[in-house]
């Protein structure tokens, strides 16, 4: 993210320069929701940056009622104009500071994405990592949700959507330009019909720091992507969360409404976070190496190695939802294969063409942005650095259409797969954490995956859908 503010001396005078009558502190929980509260500039000093109160036990999974006091710790390079508020109102990110052991707060997660660059490091293997994710989202025009003791439906719309063909729009005009199910990727106006509203995205971000670059329509009906610049752990994280605030905020001024949920539409492409990541050192790519497979070094090799061995409790983290699992399916575009290749995009992770000494990187295709971003880039991270440390090789390369192969095809090839469900990928990572000690603590760990079964899987799993209805009622 571009800086406005250097230090806290420069963020009153940018204040004043811009007119600012709010504050708006920012935090993220463990579910990588932006929590904020506001102050009036008036009320706000530099005493401020060293710590604001707020009750930690309001926030899902965190402190007992008895121990609830705790601190946000702004971090004023982060300051930016908020572009939506009718009152001048800046923007500042935060991390949570735990006032009973005097440190950063454990459960915190951009508190452990600090952790998990300062371990990087420390270990000596690279001094800073890379990380370029790519959101992709949907928008609709409308959603209808009903989640009752005997009734359930979920109903949601956009124009693009083949079902429409034969509606009767309010204007009385129906254009019949669609792009189908399937068929969103890169037709012109008027099939694409959100070219206007993707571009009103992206001036927004650039209004607020965000270098974009590739802007385009998804695969799938009321799908699109708008390219970040890649940026360090903590940087990569809060650009994610900045990123879905201005594409849902634009959305809702248009109108409309957009969700980064992974697969709302059934029988269309869902929506991942590809992340692209490469590890640095003294200003040279360890991932690079000329002539090798890919001109991936030994050290990117076993980074992917890492990431892979330990995919199923990653997933935990990079794939956090119940629904992220309806995503990770044969011939959608996400594979759950986990093996690695050059271009291959049914690989799990795929080395892009062309990559040269500066752009070799790792792109591993599962995660989606159900998960929050700071936990999830550094589930990969530790993954990678222990397959650095362990010196382990992945399955692979396999250029070949993996979606092709049949199950035992897979499993005569020792080939591992991601899980099939949540509940798989938090049962791994109750199995395989070690990788991630020394910057996930175990009561964040056991926090953790207590909190995603009492309100995802168990949830999930007790409730009957119109499907089985349809399967089952007339057994």
């Amino acid at each position: 993210m571009g800086k406005f503010v250097n230090n806290v001396k420069e963020f009153f005078e940018y204040c004043e320069a811009n007119e600012v009558k709010f504050v708006d502190f920012r935090f993220t929980d463990l579910k990588g929701t932006w929590h904020h509260v506001s102050y009036n500039i008036k009320a706000i000093s530099e005493d401020s940056f060293e710590g604001l109160p707020f009750d930690g036990s309001s926030i899902e999974a965190w402190q007992p009622i008895h121990k609830s006091d705790m601190m946000l710790k702004p971090d004023v390079a982060t300051a930016f104009l908020d572009p939506f508020t009718a009152d001048t109102t800046i923007i500042v990110i935060c991390d949570v500071y735990d006032i009973y052991k005097g440190e950063l707060y454990e459960k915190c997660p951009r508190s452990i994405a600090k952790k998990a660059s300062k371990f990087l490091r420390e270990s000596g293997i690279g001094d800073v990592a890379y990380f370029g994710p790519e959101n992709e989202f949907f928008v609709f025009d409308n959603v209808k949700i009903i989640d009752k003791q005997n009734c359930a439906m979920y109903e949601v719309d956009t124009e693009e959507g083949e079902w429409n063909d034969a509606k009767d729009f309010s204007d009385g005009f129906n254009s019949g330009h669609r792009p189908r199910a399937k068929g969103g990727y890169f037709p012109v106006q008027p099939v694409d019909s959100m070219v206007d509203l993707r571009a009103e995205m992206v001036n927004v971000l650039e209004q607020v720091g965000l270098e974009c670059f590739v802007v385009h329509h998804e695969v799938a009906q009321g799908q699109g992507e708008i390219g970040v610049k890649f940026g360090t752990l903590v940087e990569a994280a809060d650009n994610v969360q900045i990123y879905k605030y201005v594409v849902k905020m634009v959305a809702h001024l248009n109108g409309k409404t957009a969700t980064f949920m992974p697969k709302p539409l059934y029988g269309d492409n869902g929506s991942g976070m590809h992340v692209h990541q490469s590890i640095w050192k003294d200003g040279k790519n360890l991932f690079y190496k000329a002539g090798e497979y890919a001109n991936l070094s030994d050290i990117a090799r076993w980074y992917i190695g890492g990431v892979l061995k330990h995919a199923r409790s990653v997933a935990a983290f990079t794939n956090p939802s119940t629904n992220s699992y309806k995503r990770l399916i044969p011939g959608f575009e996400a594979p759950s294969i986990l093996t690695y290749s050059c271009q291959n995009r049914s690989a799990s992770c795929r080395i892009p063409y062309g990559s040269g000494e500066k752009s070799v990187r790792a792109e591993f295709r599962f995660p989606d942005s159900t998960a929050c971003p700071y936990l999830a880039f550094t589930a990969m991270l530790m993954a990678g650095l222990d397959g650095i440390k362990n010196k382990i090789e992945p399955v692979g390369p396999m250029d070949e259409d993996l979606f092709e192969l049949t199950l035992d095809e897979i499993r005569e090839r020792g080939i591992e797969q991601l899980p099939h469900t949540l509940r798989g990928s938090l049962e791994a990572v109750i199995r395989d954490n070690k990788y991630l000690n020394g910057v996930m603590t175990d009561l964040f760990i056991d926090t953790y995956q207590h909190m995603k079964f009492e309100t995802q899987v168990w949830p999930y799993e007790q409730r009957p859908t119109p499907f089985e209805f349809k399967t089952c009622y007339s057994c």
